[in-house]
C-alpha cells in the first residue's frame, strides 16, 4: 500500500509541473510578461517549460526520483522569489506558500525515495 501511495503522490505532484509545462508551451504570454517585468529575458519561458516537462515525467517514471525531487524542491523555493516580487497581488503570496508546501513534499520524497515498483495484479 505504501508503494502505491508513493506513486500516487508522485503523480499528483508531477501533474503540477506537467500542467505548468503545457501552459507555458501553449500560451506563454502571461509567463513571458511576468519574467520580463522582473527584468529577465522573456525567452526564459522555453527552457523553463522543457524543464517542467522533463522533471514532471521523471517524477512519475524515474529515473533518479530522489535527485529530481531535490532539484524540484530547490526550484520551487527559488521560483517563490519571482512571485514574492509581485506580492502586491495577494494571489502571488498564496503561490509562494504553495511552492514552499510542495517543496516540503518533494523533500520528503527525496528522503524516502520512490518506493518499490508497483505491481498490478
Amino acid at each position: 500500500m505504501n508503494d502505491l501511495l508513493n506513486l500516487l503522490g508522485r503523480v499528483l505532484i508531477a501533474l503540477l509541473f506537467l500542467g505548468g509545462a503545457a501552459q507555458k508551451l501553449t500560451d506563454p504570454t502571461q509567463v513571458e510578461r511576468m519574467i520580463a517585468s522582473l527584468g529577465l529575458p522573456a525567452d526564459l519561458v522555453w527552457p523553463v517549460a522543457v524543464f517542467n516537462l522533463v522533471a514532471g515525467l521523471a517524477l512519475i517514471f524515474g529515473p533518479w526520483v530522489r535527485g529530481w525531487a531535490l532539484v524540484l524542491a530547490i526550484y520551487c523555493i527559488g521560483t517563490s522569489w519571482f512571485h514574492w516580487q509581485l506580492r502586491a497581488d495577494p494571489w502571488q503570496v498564496t503561490i509562494v506558500v504553495k511552492n514552499w508546501a510542495i517543496a516540503g513534499g518533494l523533500l520528503i520524497l527525496a528522503a524516502q525515495g520512490p518506493g518499490r515498483r508497483v505491481r498490478w495484479r
